[in-house]
């Protein structure tokens, strides 16, 4: 796969490859729980709101875990299989993607109103300051809350995110303007395509995006489940969204885990440069480079996921 290729691919998948009152309780919804697509456990508690659901599981102290664009919370199953009998999992889904209703996400804006939500149900829940998983979008969405709500975080783990995805499409020096018109035209494109070829354009993509044929069965899957208008705003938002001129003023504790697959075409001191460089103003990030993985780490190297993951938790 050229560099190009894989630009392109992570940019469209966001690099997939997206949180009331402080002293009301919590409810349960179960009549949703038993139609919801993307439920895991059948003794997990299940809450719906107008921009996110959260399926919560497992007893200990308190993990919050966001998938990416048009992902499902099943992103993180593994995961959730082994911690929770350690951990309270909170495990997100995001209203229109991977055959979840879409809801309140049904019009644009998505991004900003969705990340508010998830800080929303932070205080709701009573998690704050929480300790955040996010891959891809999911990532950004807790990069965004870090600049926005740091005082409801306590530590983020981001997955194979960027603070400005637009470097991806329009280079180092690009800026939000100049890539209006790409974006906008991204948007077209996804919208107006045929059924047929809106699956055969994501699978492609999707499938440049993982190497483990279980986790590329599962990430096509949801693609084809996702409502096309929530996801096409999602991806134009993020695209458009530079969280970089925030990163100085971060306190959170921010750990970056990254992939690396030699077969991608790009040098890995290129591919080094990517992430540092974007994430230099943010003090003392740590960066966690996984190789032999495309962008859904967790699918093509789990131990060497679950090892960083272990590391960010016992900080």
């Amino acid at each position: 796969m050229s560099v190009r290729t894989l630009a392109l691919a992570a940019a469209f998948i966001a690099v997939t490859g997206l949180a009331a009152a402080a002293a009301a309780p919590v409810s349960a919804q179960p009549a949703a729980a038993a139609a919801d697509p993307n439920r895991l456990f059948a003794d997990s508690r299940l809450i719906v709101k107008d921009r996110i659901s959260v399926e919560v599981v497992g007893h200990g102290p308190d993990l919050v875990f966001v998938p990416g664009l048009s992902s499902s919370r099943e992103t993180w199953r593994h995961t959730a299989e082994r911690l929770r009998g350690q951990y309270r999992l909170h495990l997100v889904q995001v209203a229109g993607f991977a055959g979840e209703a879409a809801r309140a996400n049904a019009a644009a804006p998505v991004f900003e109103p969705t990340a508010e939500a998830i800080d929303a149900y932070l205080v709701e829940a009573h998690l704050t300051p929480a300790t955040y998983i996010g891959h891809s979008l999911g990532g950004t969405m807790g990069l965004y809350l870090a600049e926005h709500h740091p005082e409801h975080l306590k530590k983020v783990l981001m997955v194979d995110s960027l603070p400005f995805y637009g470097v991806l499409m329009g280079g180092p020096d690009t800026t939000t303007e100049k890539l209006k018109p790409m974006a906008e035209g991204a948007r077209y494109a996804m919208t107006h395509s045929t059924p047929e070829q809106a699956a055969a354009n994501s699978d492609k993509i999707i499938s440049m995006m993982v190497n483990d044929p279980e986790g590329k069965r599962l990430a096509i899957g949801w693609g084809k489940l996702s409502d096309r208008t929530v996801v096409a705003n999602a991806m134009v938002e993020d695209m458009l969204l530079d969280l970089r001129p925030g990163l100085p003023t971060i306190k959170t504790p921010m750990t970056l885990v990254y992939p690396f697959d030699a077969a991608s075409g790009m040098p890995l001191e290129r591919w080094d440069w990517l992430y540092h460089s974007q994430y230099a103003p943010l003090p003392g990030i740590a960066l966690v480079r996984v190789d032999g993985s495309k962008h859904f780490v967790m699918f093509d190297q789990p131990a060497k996921f679950d090892a960083a993951l272990d590391a960010f938790l016992a900080k």
